[in-house]
């Protein structure tokens, strides 16, 4: 009888162990088969592409254009450093707000060009143990951050989606009703979780041994109204280097479907993973040389530019806290 409970245990316990792998290995399935779709598509395109027309393109973008998304991606990177700020309020932690957005754009920059591993966790660790915050705290702050970024994605991207869906290329025999599926997805993902924050009498879970507190209401509609403004303005700086070829509600929608992309390949700044679905998305509409070299002007403004101005201020803080500990 004894062996017969202790048999029915251990086939009781094993059967969620069972199911978490299985799921574990479908995830890695589907980004591994994800990774090698964008790969052939990098690589079709890369071989087709005339480099020379785009580097013509490149040195032909006007003054006037560069200086506009460069105002552009400033913008969208202080709107982005305002994230953590919601984190300032959600730990109450009293760092100075300055120096609270001074960590969220180091952070960023980082984020973008080396990952989520150095940037997003590793520098808001370092920069925030300076001034005393518990690492768990970091955790909450970078746990709300992440999701302002997405929330805001989610609720453009289900917007346009379901009521102006991108229009596919004419060789895709596809239709836009995937889109659509998608788009209303995405919107009711977000009015769950603006429900939750008005109304939901319970304020906090554990998932996985991690505490998950819902924001109050208003700062769950500022979380949605910063993030859609930043990803707007994203899009705003590549439309802008494209110089009006193609209409901005769809170089909006590719990015929004790029990032995505990102999100499931987990390339470091999203390297091909960007230019891959754009190209495969707007092609047909603008001509590949200019096409390429907006996306190439944008990585230079939007990525390069700005990490090496958070470089210097990391280096900055770093020299300022040595020179606070040794007094």
């Amino acid at each position: 009888m004894n062996d017969l409970a202790r048999t029915s245990r251990t086939s009781g316990s094993a059967a969620p162990v069972s199911r978490h792998t299985v799921w574990h290995w479908a995830r890695r399935g589907i980004g591994i088969a994800f990774l090698a779709f964008v790969v052939v598509l990098i690589v079709r395109y890369a071989r087709n592409v005339d480099w020379d027309d785009v580097w013509r393109s490149v040195r032909a973008l006007p003054a006037s254009v560069l200086v506009q998304a460069a105002a552009l991606a400033a913008v969208s990177h202080l709107l982005y450093s305002c994230f953590d700020l919601f984190g300032r309020r959600y730990t109450g932690h009293g760092i100075r707000p300055r120096t609270v957005m001074k960590i969220g754009f180091i952070s960023y920059a980082f984020n973008l060009n080396m990952g989520s591993t150095v940037g997003g966790v590793g520098m808001r660790l370092r920069l925030y143990s300076h001034h005393g915050v518990r690492p768990v705290d970091v955790a909450k702050i970078l746990t709300l951050s992440m999701v302002t970024n997405w929330l805001g994605d989610m609720a453009l991207a289900g917007s346009f989606f379901t009521f102006a869906p991108l229009e596919l290329p004419p060789h895709w025999k596809l239709d836009s009703d995937g889109l659509t599926l998608l788009g209303i997805g995405l919107l009711a993902t977000v009015l769950v979780y603006l429900a939750l924050c008005i109304w939901s009498p319970r304020r906090s879970w554990t998932i996985r041994g991690h505490e998950i507190e819902l924001p109050p209401h208003r700062m769950a509609f500022l979380q949605v109204g910063i993030s859609a403004a930043n990803w707007a303005t994203i899009a705003a700086v590549i439309w802008t280097l494209l110089q009006g070829r193609v209409e901005y509600s769809a170089v909006l929608s590719v990015l929004l479907l790029a990032a995505m992309a990102g999100l499931i390949v987990r390339v470091p700044a999203g390297l091909g993973v960007l230019e891959a679905v754009f190209l495969a998305l707007l092609s047909h509409r603008v001509p590949e040389g200019q096409l390429l070299a907006a996306l190439l002007a944008y990585r230079a403004i939007y990525y390069i530019a700005p990490l090496g101005v958070a470089a210097l201020l990391y280096l900055a803080t770093e020299a300022r806290h040595r020179r606070l500990r040794a007094a």
